[in-house]
């Protein structure tokens, strides 16, 4: 409301006769473990502006696009990767404004999570695509370390009541598989006994195979799949780092 000088009283403000431009864009986040590292696909920026910088995957709506549909195809475009062969999830919405210096842009982020991808091919909209260790790279462009940083957090968080760390996983695995990405992506060491008497302990979490794989050294490992589990009962929880 304003104050109307003539009346001494309030009047309601004048309407604006067309809404704010507004862009729509989607961000992904996309994880992966190589090497024993959580890595995150990254872009070098062909264009302005941040050319040249890293920054997450990502682009504009086009018309008759939905969310969905835009974030797998950015994906296909900037790195060569089908998007619908991943873990493909939204994790928020960024609309601060001057988060884009081309103007008002909200963005809607996408967590994306696979087994051990090979090096992304670089599409037409970035001059490279690598994968990175989190942390490994400086700081990104626009405001995608915080997009990052939910990202990562958003990954260790479900790692305890769901059953994402078989997302990590290349079929079958071994249960020291599965245990590598919660130390991984957790960033601690876990106890072998007692983490392979939780998994177990809930169910359909992962499902034998019946086979098993001959290690370098050692007994032979039995093998799993993912089960039909939606939500850990009970759930797998984050030691507290000292």
């Amino acid at each position: 409301m304003t104050l109307s000088a003539a009346t001494g009283g309030y009047s309601p403000p004048v309407p604006r006769s067309s809404p704010p431009a507004i862009s729509l864009a989607v961000d992904l986040v996309i994880l992966t473990i190589r090497d024993g590292k959580l890595n995150v696909l990254l872009i070098e920026r062909g264009k302005p502006p941040f050319r040249g910088r890293l920054a997450l995957p990502g682009g504009f709506l086009e018309d008759g696009e939905d969310l969905d549909e835009a974030a797998i195809r950015e994906l296909g475009e900037e790195t060569n990767i089908e998007g619908r062969n991943l873990h493909l999830e939204q994790l928020r919405t960024y609309a601060a404004p001057g988060r884009d210096p081309r103007g008002r842009v909200v963005s809607v982020a996408y967590l994306a999570i696979a087994p051990d991808l090979p090096p992304p091919v670089a599409g037409s909209d970035a001059a490279a695509s690598r994968w990175m260790p989190v942390g490994g790279h400086g700081p990104l462009a626009f405001d995608h370390d915080e997009i990052l940083a939910h990202g990562v957090e958003r990954a260790r968080a479900k790692l305890e009541y769901s059953p994402l760390a078989a997302a990590f996983c290349e079929e079958p695995f071994t249960i020291a598989d599965l245990r590598s990405v919660y130390e991984v992506v957790w960033g601690v060491a876990l106890d072998p006994r007692n983490f392979h008497r939780k998994v177990n302990s809930v169910g359909n979490f992962v499902v034998p195979t019946g086979e098993r794989r001959q290690p370098r050294s050692g007994r032979p490992a039995a093998l799993y799949r993912r089960g039909q589990a939606t939500v850990l009962h009970p759930a797998m929880l984050r030691p507290t780092k000292p």
